[in-house]
């Protein structure tokens, strides 16, 4: 363990305990196989599978899938996640198998790696990482947050990462000796009950300085945000088996960014700023000075993501709808 880790037992109560090992619905595993075998008929003959995993179920109290099972699940829980655009197709979708990772370090590793993968060269790509499942589990919601900090007068940052920020700075974090808006917080992956800390390089970041089209002083407020959504605190379920480790992304809409976490009182709050820029009345709610403020955020946020190449939806309508369907695989909360 070098320099970039730091091994820690304290604050247990900041981090929820880790499920135990359930035994696998067979009902659910046999519906996935059928769901699988239907689109995939050359996998051979879904009544021999479903006895032999019934076999593997009562002998170990779960099964193992097979590499095209894998994919074939991880690809229609990300597609059904609410994050993927409807213009990604099937095999446009990467499944990273790593079943066979589990220590913490390279967990952390194939994260940043996921990070790179799916920023490409701006085109940003849908991708799911799939660990061993005893592999530590990732306590981050997103692999790529920004820090929050609590000073005199009020927040600099993300506030909505101030509790998440003081627990880790507790648990050996150091921050950046000149804080800044945009402090990428650690991953905090747990194994064995205790809590490690890998430090998030910047290089492994696709990042997007935002400016806007029409407002040359918006720069000077010197936002930014990260091109990569990748959500890390989902199980994944595929037919019965659960993958407590299986960081996914799907693409950004600009909303989510200029409107929901920035121009939000809840994230940097920076409504107030561009309105008074903007020169709008802030002391009456009903000049619609937050609205306004939030249409030249989201404005500034697609503006900059499409100058620099970085793929981005406008609109919710480019994304495919979550399914009615609540029994095929999915990403479900722990």
């Amino acid at each position: 363990m070098g320099d970039d880790t730091y091994r820690v037992t304290a604050l247990r109560d900041d981090l929820p305990d880790v499920r135990p090992e359930h035994t696998v619905d067979l009902a659910a595993a046999e519906d996935f196989l059928r769901r699988f075998h239907r689109v995939r008929p050359q996998a051979g003959q879904v009544d021999t599978r479903i006895a032999q995993v019934r076999a593997e179920v009562a002998a170990t109290g779960s099964y193992r899938h097979t590499k095209a099972e894998l994919a074939y699940g991880a690809r229609m829980a990300v597609r059904e996640s609410g994050w993927c655009p409807r213009t990604v197709g099937w095999r446009d979708v990467l499944v990273r198998d790593l079943r066979a990772v589990r220590e913490p370090a390279a967990v952390a590793t194939e994260c940043l790696k996921h990070l790179r993968m799916a920023a490409g060269n701006g085109v940003v790509t849908p991708v799911v990482t799939v660990f061993a499942k005893d592999a530590p589990r990732i306590r981050n919601d997103h692999l790529v947050r920004y820090a929050g900090y609590q000073e005199e007068g009020g927040v600099l940052g993300d506030r909505r990462y101030v509790d998440f920020t003081a627990g880790v700075t507790r648990l050996g974090w150091r921050p950046p000796a000149k804080r800044t808006a945009f402090d990428l917080l650690p991953l905090v992956i747990e194994n064995a009950g205790q809590p490690l800390l890998f430090p998030i390089p910047r290089e492994s970041v696709c990042e997007v300085p935002l400016s806007h089209p029409d407002l040359p002083w918006f720069g000077e407020l010197g936002l930014r945000w990260h091109a990569v959504p990748a959500i890390a605190n989902l199980r994944l379920r595929i037919g019965g088996v659960e993958y407590p480790s299986a960081p996914f992304n799907g693409v950004y809409l600009c909303q989510a960014i200029g409107e929901d976490v920035l121009a939000d009182e809840v994230g940097y709050g920076m409504a107030h700023t561009v309105a008074k820029r903007l020169g709008l009345d802030v002391t009456s709610e009903r000049s619609l000075w937050r609205e306004r403020a939030a249409v030249e955020l989201n404005r500034a946020v697609l503006h900059s993501f499409d100058a620099a190449g970085v793929r981005m939806e406008h609109t919710s309508q480019a994304y495919l709808p979550m399914p009615g369907d609540q029994d095929g695989p999915a990403f479900v909360r722990t």
